[in-house]
């Protein structure tokens, strides 16, 4: 038997307060590495989604691609309604939820050919439509796909600054991304001041 002045020592509140091996003060594992401050860390876009280091003209993805699901919800649909029909009252598994589960997914499948347009106009094609719309000459100018009303129609949204320096009437230009027809026009003297901008 060990007597108690024989027993070693230990401070229960000095073991709970110092660290585990391998961690540091705080807590955290320590692998060598210190920790970022806020200054260091930024956001960055994966590389297939960075377009700055892209060379070359951009193609702007087809609005017709919205077939594809639907495609996919039309035969999944079929599936539902094949297993409702073809199990009938025989199984517990099957039951009426998967005839409305067809209609819904049929209903969206054929939302989605409705609004899977082509777009037959690209971003060049509009800039242009809307250059002539205007009436000024051109500087810079931005494009914009959007989609209008509930079937979802393809529309740029073209922004145009005059060619002065620096600028000073802009217009918006709304095209159908369809058939390139013009929807709406405005032109206005440019409000905004680019006296620290220019050279």
């Amino acid at each position: 038997m060990v007597a108690d002045d024989e027993k070693p020592k230990t401070d229960p509140v000095a073991d709970d307060a110092s660290p585990a091996a391998g961690s540091t003060d705080d807590g955290s594992p320590d692998d060598g590495t210190t920790p970022l401050s806020d200054e260091d860390i930024r956001d960055a876009l994966p590389e297939d989604l960075d377009a700055s280091g892209y060379v070359g003209p951009y193609l702007f993805p087809n609005n017709n691609k919205r077939r594809i699901p639907g495609v996919l919800y039309l035969v999944i649909a079929v599936m539902c309604a094949g297993l409702y029909f073809a199990a009938g009252d025989s199984t517990p598994l099957v039951n009426v939820g998967f005839l409305w589960a067809a209609v819904g997914l049929a209903l969206f499948g054929i939302y989605c050919f409705v609004a899977g347009w082509d777009l037959d106009v690209d971003e060049r094609d509009a800039l242009v439509a809307a250059t002539r719309e205007v009436g000024f000459p051109v500087g810079h100018a931005s494009a914009q796909l959007g989609w209008r009303g509930l079937r979802s129609r393809p529309t740029w949204r073209i922004l145009l600054y005059s060619a002065e320096d620096p600028p000073k009437k802009r217009g918006l230009v709304l095209v159908d991304g369809v058939d390139g027809e013009i929807i709406e026009g405005f032109v206005e003297d440019n409000p905004e001041d680019w006296s620290d901008l220019s050279s």
